[in-house]
């Protein structure tokens, strides 16, 4: 039976997968539209700010303000308790 399941879910996910790929292909056309009109691309400096810099100051804000505003006072680990032989 796990085996039927297993075979279930990989097909499942291959269907998935297929049906993803074959709708999204329209987004890959180098074909422009009417009313197209791209603007200049962005250096290596812009993308890397807006990709990678931008999001991880932003995450490191988020983190900064809970560590600040986090008023739990149980900042010890838990002892485990000993297992009885």
């Amino acid at each position: 039976m796990d085996k039927k399941n297993a075979l279930r879910a990989g097909a499942l996910a291959a269907g998935t997968t297929l049906m993803m790929l074959l709708m999204s292909s329209p987004a890959l056309a180098l074909a422009r539209d009417d009313g197209d009109d791209p603007g200049q691309g962005l250096t290596v400096m812009e993308t890397l700010a807006q990709f990678v810099i931008a999001p991880t100051v932003i995450f490191l804000v988020i983190v900064g303000l809970v560590m600040v505003l986090d008023r739990s006072t149980d900042r010890q680990p838990k002892a485990k308790a000993k297992a009885k032989a």
